[in-house]
């Protein structure tokens, strides 16, 4: 009997991983691409002129504020301490609020992953629900996020900063012309090498997402799903759907496009329309983040941030699913499978064998930016690998009489914490065992 069981569970484990694999598989070449398109945009866009024209929340700067997280990475942790920073630095905070839900939800590589797991519908919705998202928060967001709590928050990270980095000039130094920058090789280099870091800096959350998809997929009956969300009650189904979507993606704790595989999955289990594109949107409420907010701004302003951006995404849903069943966009069926579970020689075997040797030319590129002349402006994240803006970076700490840059304060805690365990497991391409001598003689300040 125990046998039996074992050989179960075995076979449900395989199962899952196999439904993850080939969920993985279909969406190979849409994430090349997107990443390749975002590390272009980021390394050609320069963010001074961000950092100059977000000082209000009128009409004009949301719109810019909303073209700039277009343009940046899509990863929730970076959008986040790049907000925070732009906040820091004299944007208006509804502004850098637009940029962050932007930052995640308008991106290119999202709607092209979207398109191929799940379908048109639901990248055209994540486009229009941002947008909404977008207009809500800046017509009602001045009602919640105002005054003294606003004004203190930004005396703090000012004066967190100055501690940080006294006398750090941002507008030190500016990067060439675009004109140059696009007739370059050092541009591109960087551009490559923007694509592999945002790569490295959410592979967890990639690898969590598909995995815990495949589970859900494989595993979970249609059935099971009726008990979390409410079915065949109309308006109420929508309403209920779209208010504990977020909630899944608290307790889910996978952001960035790691939650499209849990939001197919959840599509699969019978959830609503407006429920997936919710829960799509709620990838900047995730518990790990909410810590991050409560760090930034305070444990009071983080639970405003999540009230009200929860109420923002439930609505956001709700109207997105409204609009596309008046004008007959909706999606009605929810698929059988969600991937394929067997390679073929098909069009998406052939997109991905371009798809891994654009990734292999982006590789080289990056690893040979030296030689392009590229990496001057800019410096790798030791603990999570991203890219930063050495006169724009969000944290810096002092390790071996250098200045160490961080895409966040959290990847700045956890290497003051323990800076051999980030160096060594880091894909800086340091020498351990230098590392492990250089901290022990010179502290991280």
């Amino acid at each position: 009997m125990h046998v039996l069981a074992t050989s179960i569970v075995v076979l449900d484990v395989g199962r899952s991983l196999r439904q993850a694999f080939f969920m993985f598989w279909e969406t190979l070449w849409p994430l090349v691409l997107g990443f390749a398109l975002s590390g272009v945009v980021q390394a050609f866009v320069s963010r001074q002129s961000i950092q100059r024209r977000l000082g209000d929340h009128g009409p004009m700067a949301i719109l810019r504020a909303s073209g700039y997280g277009m343009a940046s990475s899509s990863c929730s942790y970076a959008a986040t301490a790049m907000a925070k920073s732009l906040f820091v630095k004299g944007a208006d905070y509804l502004a850098a609020m637009v940029f962050m839900f932007a930052s995640t939800n308008l991106v290119i590589e999202l709607g092209i992953v979207l398109i191929v797991l799940m379908g048109w519908q639901f990248a055209l919705s994540e486009f229009v629900g941002g947008a909404i998202m977008i207009v809500l928060l800046a017509t009602f967001g001045s009602l919640w996020f105002r005054g003294r709590r606003i004004s203190q928050a930004r005396e703090r990270l000012l004066s967190e900063q100055e501690l940080e980095a006294p006398g750090h000039d941002p507008e030190a130094s500016t990067p060439g012309s675009l004109r140059n920058r696009l007739r370059s090789a050092a541009g591109w280099a960087d551009g490559a090498s923007y694509t592999l870091a945002d790569l490295r800096m959410i592979r967890r959350e990639l690898v969590i997402g598909y995995v815990a998809a495949g589970f859900l997929a494989a595993l979970v009956p249609a059935s099971a799903w009726h008990f979390v969300f409410a079915t065949g009650h109309g308006f109420w189904t929508d309403l209920e759907n779209a208010i504990v979507g977020p909630f899944v993606a608290i307790i889910s704790c996978v952001c960035s496009i790691g939650n499209v595989a849990l939001a197919a999955a959840l599509w699969k289990g019978g959830i609503s329309f407006g429920g997936v594109v919710s829960f799509i949107f709620a990838d900047l409420i995730a518990l790990p983040l909410l810590m991050i907010y409560r760090r930034y701004y305070g444990w009071r302003l983080m639970l405003r941030m999540l009230a009200v951006f929860w109420v923002l995404m439930a609505a956001a849903g709700l109207l997105t699913g409204g609009l596309f069943s008046a004008a007959g966009l909706a999606p009605t069926t929810h698929r059988a499978t969600i991937a394929v579970d067997h390679f073929s020689w098909d069009a998406t075997t052939y997109l991905n064998i371009v798809g891994l040797a654009v990734f292999g030319l982006l590789v080289w590129l990056a690893h040979n930016r030296t030689r392009f002349g590229g990496g001057q402006q800019y410096a790798a994240d030791p603990v999570c690998g991203m890219q930063v803006e050495t006169m724009h970076a969000p944290a810096s700490a002092l390790h071996d009489n250098q200045r160490v840059f961080f895409c966040s304060d959290r990847c700045k805690d956890r290497f003051v914490a323990d800076p051999v365990l980030d160096l060594v497991s880091s894909s800086a391409g340091v020498d351990a065992d230098h590392d492990r001598a250089q901290v022990a003689e010179h502290p991280v300040r």
